[in-house]
């Protein structure tokens, strides 16, 4: 599987900016707060450790040296 999200700080940051985002659920009125669901991307790309969008920039923070053939 490719990663691109590899350093664990970076991991913790998108989950605690998608948490931030979920809690608009919470306190905001109903229609403002579905945006809060934007939460569940920076917290789905922290889990799974790859983000589409860093992958069509050519992001990626992993320094993990890759071995050639």
């Amino acid at each position: 599987m490719l990663h691109n999200v590899c350093s664990k700080t970076e991991r913790t940051v998108r989950a605690i900016i998608g948490l931030g985002l979920l809690s608009m659920l919470f306190f905001l009125e109903a229609p403002v707060s579905y945006f809060g669901l934007i939460g569940l991307v920076p917290i789905a790309t922290a889990v799974f450790r790859y983000c589409p969008i860093s992958h069509m920039l050519g992001v990626n923070t992993c320094r993990m040296e890759q071995k050639h053939a």
